[in-house]
């Protein structure tokens, strides 16, 4: 594994949600995902009625994660693309992802996982360290930047 995967793994393990982006009939999507590390892989948890996972199953996919919302002074970003796979979790694996939401958008929650493994993969890092969480304003590049991932 490269220092980049195995830094982008660590971050990933900081947070707890991420979007998944691919093609569904020849049109873009994002779709918010929860994610674990396992074994080095990325598994997600996302919600089986709204079908995104029936056109991520098989194919290649790209999955992010940031801490832009956090208030560090260090903020990150990490992608990777991978092909993505329905898989059933371990019993640990379940566990590591917590508690299910009771509904997506007034839909009864139900899971279905998939597996990524990574295969190219990017690490940014942005540091305000000389200013104060909170209180600084992002420069017009990074507003940007924020505006189309969010």
């Amino acid at each position: 594994m490269s220092t980049d995967e195995i830094r982008a793994i660590e971050l990933l393990s900081r947070v707890s949600y991420g979007r998944v982006a691919t093609s569904m009939r020849a049109m873009p999507f994002v779709a918010p995902a929860r994610h674990i590390v396992s074994d080095g892989r990325v598994l997600l948890r996302m919600h089986r009625g709204l079908g995104y996972h029936r056109a991520c199953n098989g194919s290649v996919v790209a999955y992010g994660a940031d801490n832009f919302n956090s208030g560090s002074e260090h903020l990150w970003s990490v992608q990777f693309t991978g092909t993505a796979e329905i898989v059933e979790p371990t019993e640990e694996e379940l566990a590591a992802f917590g508690p299910e939401p009771e509904a997506v958008d007034d839909e009864a929650f139900t899971p279905v996982f998939m597996r990524i493994e990574p295969q190219f993969v990017t690490v940014h890092a942005l540091d305000y360290a000389s200013e104060t969480p909170g209180t600084r304003t992002a420069p017009p590049s990074v507003r940007r930047h924020l505006h189309h991932v969010a």
